[in-house]
């Protein structure tokens, strides 16, 4: 029987999800290698068209997706409810989750079970797993599938700004779940308390830096600061939001094979973003992920740079009114986007493959779509999600569940580089410098390219 999401989920419980859902561990020890297997980058039409007739038989099948969850009670319990309903639904078919905790973690895991023959089916990782996962020949993809023009006008569905992480050139190889931008979260409260307009957030570099001074309080030995951007884990993402509002500037190119960590709007990016710090409106050295969040429900901020992915969180939460709105911008608005996508694996039988992507197209169907964008606070990865009557009506009553959506038509893709997680290092160890006052910009950013430029020179 057909059910939507609303009986299964409702009351399920609130979310506290965090690093585009995950915490911030990088993996610093990912290798990219290729596997050895006997199969092509892809299916014939008939070996396809094979694969789907194959599902009709009455044999069941298991598959095994992993995915990252490095909170309790929130996601994996969202993932079980769906998993349960779509083998209610198909009864040949089983789901089975293997929740493997933070998006480095599920990715070392991965990898790991790929080189011991222990491949899974499918998997939600990183958007910016893409080279990595190509580097080691593991995917297939999805254009393989659609073979008919409901299947291709599903794949051509998603929002293209959730699509420049999901493929490349133009083979789609990942499909878009729990997606983001970064947002601005902000305490109304305390912007009145500072004679600031609670219904106006900074919308300038320059009125973000004026803002955060105005807000930024000491009483009792205790102080309330302006703003909180994280620095570790996600530290990259965070500065390519300053990279980004500099007329669209990324730092990376498209084909995952050159990084500009030592651009001048790069340095710019980030010494703005020191000096935030340095004249005591955020706090000094690392401002952690993981914990900025509750800083902000807690009133120890009274803005914070977050993903979307924690907006129910907030939501449920917070005790006083708060605003969000776009990022603060400088010659132009800009947000990286972020999250996870589903994956296809080499190494299974064509007849796993199909049923694999039979639920994942399942899964992205407009109202669930919709209702895990209602239960999460990521953005819906679907246009066509918001013109169904529950997300109509969620906006409604909660119209900040759009600005995420809204800040996509000036969304950049992620970083994504082949050996995703050294490069990513490379930046993240000139950031950690950068504001621990163990380096200067120029300096940091300088090692950070060299770095990045010898990992990379094997793929150029």
């Amino acid at each position: 029987m057909k059910r939507i999401l609303c009986g299964l989920l409702a009351g399920v419980m609130a979310l506290s999800l965090t690093a585009c859902g995950q915490s911030a561990n990088t993996a610093a020890n990912e290798t990219d290698s290729t596997t050895n297997t006997t199969e092509t980058a892809g299916q014939s039409a008939e070996e396809t068209k094979e694969a789907a007739e194959a599902t009709a038989n009455t044999e069941p099948i298991e598959l095994t997706m992993y995915f990252p969850v490095s909170v309790g009670g929130g996601p994996d319990a969202l993932i079980d409810a769906l998993c349960a309903q779509y083998h209610e639904e198909n009864p040949n078919v089983t789901v089975k989750p293997v929740y493997a905790g933070s998006y480095a973690d599920t990715r070392t895991k991965v990898q790991a079970a790929i080189k011991g023959g222990n491949t899974p089916d499918l998997a939600i990782m990183f958007s910016i797993d893409l080279y990595s996962l190509l580097a080691m020949d593991a995917i297939v993809p999805m254009d393989n599938f659609c073979t008919t023009e409901e299947d291709k006008n599903w794949l051509n569905g998603f929002y293209d700004g959730f699509m420049m992480n999901s493929r490349d050139g133009e083979t789609t190889y990942g499909i878009p779940w729990q997606r983001s931008t970064i947002v601005l979260y902000y305490n109304k409260e305390a912007f009145a308390e500072a004679g600031l307009d609670p219904e106006k957030a900074p919308a300038t570099w320059d009125e973000l830096k004026e803002y955060a001074a105005k807000l930024t309080k000491t009483e009792n030995g205790s102080t309330r600061y302006g703003i909180e951007i994280p620095s570790d884990g996600y530290a990259y993402w965070m500065l390519q939001t300053f990279c980004t509002q500099q007329s669209g500037f990324n730092l990376m190119n498209d084909t995952g094979t050159e990084v500009y960590y030592n651009d001048a709007r790069t340095a710019k990016g980030l010494s703005f973003w020191k000096s935030l710090a340095e004249d005591g409106s955020m706090p000094e050295g690392i401002v952690a992920w993981s914990t900025t969040p509750s800083d902000f429900i807690e009133g120890k901020t009274a803005m914070m740079y977050h993903t979307t992915g924690n907006l129910t969180n907030v939501k449920n939460n917070a005790t006083f009114d708060f605003g969000v709105a776009m990022l603060p911008a400088n010659e132009s608005y800009g947000s990286p986007t972020g999250g996870g996508n589903f994956y296809i694996f080499k190494g299974v039988s064509e007849e796993r493959k199909q049923a694999a992507f039979d639920f994942i197209k399942w899964m992205t169907d407009d109202e669930r779509v919709a209702q895990w964008s209602i239960d999460t606070g990521y953005v819906a990865t679907r246009p066509s999600a918001y013109e169904t009557e529950r997300m109509k009506k969620y906006a409604e009553e909660f119209p900040y569940c759009l600005v995420a959506r809204d800040q996509l038509e000036y969304g950049y893709a992620e970083l994504s580089t082949y050996n995703q997680a050294e490069v990513q290092k490379a930046i993240d160890d000139a950031i950690s410098y950068v504001m621990t006052g163990q380096s200067d910009v120029e300096s940091a950013l300088n090692t950070a390219q060299e770095t990045a430029t010898k990992i990379l020179e094997a793929y150029q």
